[in-house]
């Protein structure tokens, strides 16, 4: 017998919409939870595309994302607006992107120093000039790091496919563990939700993801990936930490909104940007004429 609004008093509850959205609802995500996902699935979708066709290609994706988070940059550093010192940051990413992309690796960071020697001096005086100066390092290195490891043929996909993976998985199973399992606060002061569970739940499926990253793809050392994706995981969620400490700081929760459910390019980013810088420094102290090996073989 049906109710007020047609629908049977007794029977089996009506089925979910169908649809990746009905899928995840009939799994108890919220709807914040189901934009989280969808958008991560759509940005990891296109970054690993952008990654596999053409060292270009990636370095086109990592100078707009970098151009992004550099206009994020400014506007929680010195409010609304482009204003000079943006425009300066923007075109020292694009440099730094360019000539590395060149193989001119070391005039990218030249070029990435240069440009926030500039920013800073257009701010000296005004108490904001520290913290722009840093924003351009901050953007620009990792587009270096990125494109300098990934236009190293022919390990090169393999190595930025790894430091990306290993920064997705950090994160994920770092919020599943925090959520799941609770506990004591990791730094409250900093980080209200973010606990040690997570913290070692997720550098723990990055020294996974590492070694099965070896048997996957039959190259490297599982045991040297398994160490350096627990490495890179720490580096990770330490960046993560360091930007909260920044949002905190100008009382921010995100730093834009740009990706719907994740906020803006450098709250996704931030554990990429550490990571990446990370990997590169520890390439090039292996071996900065084969930074891919080096990186995936530790020798």
């Amino acid at each position: 017998m049906p109710d007020e609004n047609n629908q049977p008093l007794n029977g089996p509850p009506p089925l979910p919409d169908a649809g990746l959205s009905g899928f995840m609802t009939a799994f108890g995500l919220s709807n914040e939870l189901q934009k989280r996902t969808v958008s991560g699935l759509v940005v990891a979708a296109i970054a690993l595309a952008m990654v596999y066709v053409h060292p270009l290609a990636f370095a086109a994706l990592a100078f707009v994302l970098a151009a992004l988070m550099s206009w994020e940059w400014g506007r929680m550093v010195r409010g609304d607006g482009i204003d000079t010192a943006t425009v300066v940051h923007v075109v020292a990413v694009l440099a730094a992107a360019v000539l590395t992309v060149m193989g001119l690796a070391g005039l990218g960071v030249a070029a990435a120093a240069i440009g926030a020697i500039t920013v800073g001096s257009l701010l000296i005086g005004s108490g904001k000039a520290p913290l722009s100066f840093a924003g351009v390092l901050y953007t620009a290195l990792p587009v270096v790091a990125l494109c300098w490891l990934r236009g190293d043929e022919p390990l090169g996909f393999l190595a930025a496919v790894f430091v990306l993976l290993t920064v997705v998985v950090t994160d994920t199973a770092a919020f599943a563990a925090g959520r799941s399992i609770g506990g004591p606060k990791l730094w409250p002061a900093i980080s209200p939700n973010k606990t040690w569970a997570g913290l070692i739940g997720g550098v723990s499926a990055a020294a996974l993801s590492g070694a099965l990253f070896s048997f996957l793809t039959h190259s490297g050392s599982a045991i040297w990936l398994a160490i350096l994706g627990l490495l890179l995981g720490l580096v990770a969620q330490g960046g993560d930490l360091a930007e909260s400490a920044l949002k905190r700081e100008f009382d921010l929760k995100d730093t834009s909104d740009l990706i719907p459910g994740h906020g803006g390019a450098m709250d996704r980013l931030d554990g990429v940007v550490t990571a990446s810088i990370a990997a590169a420094l520890l390439a090039f102290a292996i071996d900065a004429y084969a930074p891919a090996r080096a990186l995936l073989y530790g020798s």
